[in-house]
C-alpha cells in the first residue's frame, strides 16, 4: 500500500513500497509525542524540545544579568515579531507581540470610533466566544454588533457581504472557524468592506502553521492569533499584524508603556505613542512566552506551511473516510479547498468517549453542538490515525 492510500507502516513511513513520510523527521523534536498520540494541535501543539532549552535562557538571563537581562530580553519582541511576520508573508516592522487574541482584538477596538451613520460592526457566530465577548462589550461606546447566521459548519459568505454596508466599521472575521474547521473566503469580504471603508480584522489562530498565508496579497487590514495551537509554542505569545499604511493611524485607548515613543524617560501625563507598530503594545510584555514559543515557530518555518498543508489534506481525508464508514455525523468540510486542518466527528455520547480517549492519552477534545475535534499536524504518523479510531471504536464498544 502507497502513503497515499492511508495506509502505515510500523515507522509511519507509508508501508511498504510506499514513499517516506520525509516530516516525521521532525518528530525527534517533540519527545512527548512518543508517550501518546497527540490529534489536538488545533488546541496545543505538543512540546518542542527545545521550547525547555530556550526558557532556560531566559531563566540564565534573569539570574545572571538581573536588571540589565531586560538588555536582551525587550529585543526579543521584535525578533518574535520577525519570525511570526515571516510565516505570514508581512513586511518587517508590521508585527508585534501580545498575550492574547482578546486583549489584542480589546485595543484595536479602543482605536475605533462609533457614529450614528458608522457604527456596524460585522461577524458570524462561529467566531471564537471571547472575541465576540470583546464586540459586544463595545456596544456600551455605541456600537451596532450584527452577527450573521451560519448552518453550523460554514458561513455564507454572500449572506456576511450582504452585512457589510456603509454603516459598517470594522468586521472581525475567523479564517478557520474553531469549531468546524471552515475555511473563509477571505479575499471578497475584504473588497467588499473596503468598498465602504470599513476595516477587517483577521483572526488567524485556527490556520497560521497549517494554511499557507499571504496578508499582503489577501489585503487585510489587521491579523491576529497566536502560539499556542499549530505554533506548538505554548500560551502567552499572540501576535497582531497591522497594514503598512495603517500603523500611524490608529492611537488605541488600551494602551501601556511599552507603547510610548520614549518608555524609560517616563513621562506624564499623556501617551505620545510610538511611531512603528509598537504603538499597539500595551503595558509591560510577556517576555517569557517569547522564548518558549521560539522553537515552534522556527521549526515551521523551516519545514515550510506548503508542506505542511499537503500532509495535512491527505491526512485529515483519510480521517473523514473513516468517519463515513462508521456513519458519525461529520461536522467539517469535505471539500479540500474550505477544510483546514481539523476534522469534527460528532456521535450520541461523543462527549464521553473524547474525555476517556484523553484519559488513555489519546488526545482530542469535545466541543457542545460540534463533536469531537481531531487534528494531526507535520509530526503524525498515519498509523496513529488507525490507532485512535481503533481506540474510540473500543471505547464506544465498552472495552
Amino acid at each position: 500500500m502507497s502513503e497515499a492510500d492511508g495506509s502505515a507502516g510500523a515507522d509511519g513511513s507509508g508501508g511498504s513500497g510506499g514513499s517516506a513520510d520525509e516530516l516525521l523527521a521532525w518528530r525527534k523534536e517533540f519527545p512527548s509525542l512518543e508517550q501518546c498520540v497527540h490529534l489536538i494541535s488545533h488546541s496545543l501543539g505538543a512540546t518542542p524540545r527545545r521550547a525547555g532549552e530556550h526558557l532556560a535562557e531566559f531563566a540564565r538571563l534573569w539570574s545572571e544579568k538581573s536588571i540589565t537581562a531586560w538588555e536582551e530580553w525587550i529585543p526579543e519582541i521584535d525578533r518574535a515579531a520577525a519570525r511570526i511576520g515571516r510565516l505570514l508573508g508581512a513586511p518587517a516592522g508590521t508585527v508585534t507581540m501580545n498575550q492574547n487574541v482578546s486583549t489584542i482584538e480589546a485595543g484595536l477596538a479602543s482605536a475605533l470610533e462609533y457614529t450614528p451613520a458608522r457604527n456596524k460592526v460585522v461577524y458570524s457566530d462561529m467566531n471564537f466566544p471571547s472575541v465576540s465577548y470583546v464586540w459586544k462589550s463595545e456596544e456600551r461606546r455605541g456600537a451596532r454588533v450584527e452577527i450573521v447566521a451560519s448552518d453550523g459548519v460554514g458561513v455564507s459568505t454572500e449572506k456576511l457581504l450582504a452585512a457589510i454596508d456603509e454603516q459598517t466599521v470594522v468586521v472581525p472575521i475567523s479564517h478557520v472557524l474553531f469549531r468546524s474547521s471552515f475555511i473563509k473566503d477571505v479575499a471578497p469580504i475584504v473588497k467588499r468592506a473596503h468598498e465602504v471603508g470599513a476595516l477587517v480584522i483577521l483572526d488567524t489562530y485556527q490556520s497560521l502553521g497549517t494554511l499557507p498565508l499571504d496578508v499582503v496579497a489577501l489585503g487585510v487590514d489587521f491579523v491576529c492569533g497566536g502560539s499556542v495551537k499549530w505554533l506548538c509554542g505554548g500560551p502567552g505569545a499572540a501576535y497582531l499584524y497591522v497594514r503598512e499604511d495603517l500603523i500611524q493611524r490608529f492611537s488605541p485607548r488600551v494602551t501601556g508603556w511599552f507603547a510610548h515613543e520614549h518608555p524609560f524617560a517616563f513621562t506624564m501625563p499623556e501617551q505620545q505613542y510610538a511611531p512603528g507598530i509598537a504603538r499597539y503594545l500595551g503595558g509591560t510584555t510577556a517576555i517569557a512566552p517569547l522564548y518558549q514559543a521560539r522553537a515552534g515557530v522556527e521549526i515551521i518555518g523551516e519545514i515550510g506551511v506548503e508542506r505542511i498543508r499537503h500532509k495535512s489534506l491527505r491526512q485529515t481525508a483519510r480521517l473523514i473516510a473513516m468517519v463515513d464508514e462508521r456513519e458519525f455525523t461529520l461536522r467539517s468540510p469535505r471539500a479540500a479547498e474550505r477544510r483546514g486542518g481539523t476534522v469534527v466527528m460528532d456521535f450520541h455520547g461523543a462527549g464521553k468517549v473524547a474525555a476517556e480517549l484523553n484519559r488513555r492519552r489519546f488526545f482530542c477534545d469535545h466541543r457542545p453542538g460540534a463533536g469531537i475535534r481531531v487534528s494531526p499536524h507535520f509530526y503524525t504518523k498515519d498509523e496513529e490515525l488507525e490507532l485512535f479510531v481503533a481506540e474510540l471504536d473500543a471505547i464506544r464498544a465498552g472495552r
